[in-house]
């Protein structure tokens, strides 16, 4: 069982072209007509590697999927927030009304206004949020980018530490330098490079096997911990950390006590409550090869293969009908069935 954090911490990864290897296959007519690469990790309650693909130890960015731990980071640094708003602070939300109300709950807290938030103004993620957005004449802003919640949270951080608010998305500012001394703690490695996340907030860059130990000591800290209140907000208001109908809370829903979180270009991180956990990333980002791959990662874990049925993949169509899907590779596959042959 892991501890909630790291006796000891490695050097940073290295930064190197990573060793990607085939993760998953798309399948036409049931000949392979595609391949998408990527790298996958499982470890054991034990935190040791059950199973590896392609490379886990190379430098990358976990983008979105580190955002469980900056609010760790938040919350040990002071940050009062639980339920739904902490899960919110840990989102990359859809931009459903739920959201932007949360949101503004949260700056209200702190005594801030949408005004003095620093992420980037964006229509909502959901398309068809998004698509209402535009029949309604509605611009985007910053309240329905979907790292409203994190920013409000950063902002009420420092408000609560009395830490500028201008600047607080430099790397150099005591609420990053305090979420960088985290993203190291729980992952147990340094920050091999820092640069700018979509949304504005510096990103640091792990390895991939960095990152699921991270998920792995979230979910196995102690009852109270800044760790586990995480958890337990993003596990039971799953649909605040990310959205109606998203995959990542059906996910959450669907595996008891599973903790889950994507982040763009095909990262995708699960951890459970004895600290067995997967990483996923996809080399060319597509949110096609994720899903599967994560579902059968999560098989390799010893999740029960029924609870992952409706994540093997979306059905490829051809004159309407099915013809195929997204496959994990067969060395992914030792328990889930996959959805075509």
């Amino acid at each position: 069982m892991y501890s909630s954090s790291s006796s000891a911490i490695a050097d940073a990864p290295l930064v190197r072209e990573p060793l990607h290897a085939p993760v998953a296959h798309l399948v036409r007519g049931g000949m392979i007509e595609g391949t998408h690469y990527g790298s996958v990790v499982v470890l054991g309650a034990d935190g040791e590697v059950r199973f590896q693909l392609g490379d886990i130890e190379a430098a990358f960015y976990p983008r979105s999927a580190l955002k469980p731990v900056q609010a760790v980071a938040m919350v040990r640094a002071g940050l009062p927030l639980d339920g739904d708003l902490l899960s919110l602070a840990a989102a990359s939300h859809s931009g459903e009304e739920r959201h932007l109300a949360g949101t503004r709950r949260i700056l209200e807290l702190a005594g801030l206004t949408e005004e003095q938030l620093r992420n980037v103004p964006d229509m909502p993620f959901d398309p068809v949020v998004r698509d209402a957005w535009v029949r309604e004449g509605r611009l985007p802003s910053r309240l329905a980018q979907n790292c409203s919640g994190k920013h409000a949270a950063m902002l009420y951080t420092c408000r609560l530490n009395g830490w500028s608010l201008e600047d607080y998305l430099d790397p150099g500012h005591p609420l990053q330098q305090a979420i960088a001394e985290i993203v190291e703690d729980l992952t147990g490695q340094r920050i091999a490079r820092v640069t700018v996340d979509g949304c504005g907030a510096p990103l640091f860059s792990v390895s991939l096997h960095g990152l699921a130990r991270a998920a792995a000591r979230i979910t196995t800290a102690a009852p109270g911990t800044p760790e586990a209140r995480v958890a337990d907000a993003m596990r039971e208001h799953a649909e605040m950390a990310s959205g109606s109908g998203r995959d990542v809370a059906g996910l959450m829903r669907s595996v008891p006590g599973l903790l889950a979180k994507d982040g763009f270009e095909g990262v995708q991180v699960a951890a459970l409550p004895d600290g067995r956990a997967v990483a996923v990333k996809i080399a060319d980002g597509a949110n096609r090869a994720r899903v599967p791959v994560a579902a059968a990662a999560l098989g390799w874990a010893g999740v029960d293969p029924e609870l992952l049925t409706e994540f093997q993949g979306e059905a490829l169509l051809g004159g309407g009908r099915e013809v195929g899907c997204v496959r994990p590779v067969r060395s992914l596959e030792p328990v889930v069935v996959p959805a075509c042959a």
